[in-house]
């Protein structure tokens, strides 16, 4: 799979999860994928287990994607996800072998209030 075809499953994969469009959202993954959370400490092993535990997932979510990077193996998405109407700032970073997703780290950040230290070197972003 060349780096046009790995966006362009990341593309179908973002707005599948946007519409919870679950077999669409899982299909980028392989069979054995493994994906982890962090600040929660947990892992979940196998494109079913994933699905399953996203599709049991009570609140509505909504997925806006910042940006995507990457080359060859390694892809990061950076989107804001947001639980009934709360956003997360949320960073995925994707390990593809054979096309697919074999591994996935999520990061999640709440957001805050600026500093007043920094005020006047800053410009507020949408």
């Amino acid at each position: 799979m060349d780096e046009i075809e790995v966006r362009e499953a990341l593309d179908r994969h973002w707005v599948a999860s946007d519409a919870n469009d679950f077999d669409a959202e899982h299909a980028i993954y392989r069979e054995d994928a493994v994906l982890e959370y962090p600040q929660s400490g947990e892992r979940i092993r196998g494109r079913h287990a994933i699905q399953a535990s996203r599709a049991a997932q009570p609140n509505a979510k909504r997925f806006t994607v910042r940006r995507i990077v990457g080359a060859g193996d390694l892809w990061v998405t950076e989107f804001t996800l947001a639980y009934d109407g709360r956003p997360s700032f949320s960073v995925s970073v994707m390990e593809f072998v054979e096309g697919k997703v074999a591994r996935e780290t999520q990061y999640f950040a709440d957001p805050f209030e600026p500093g007043p230290s920094r005020a006047q070197w800053v410009e507020k972003i949408g």
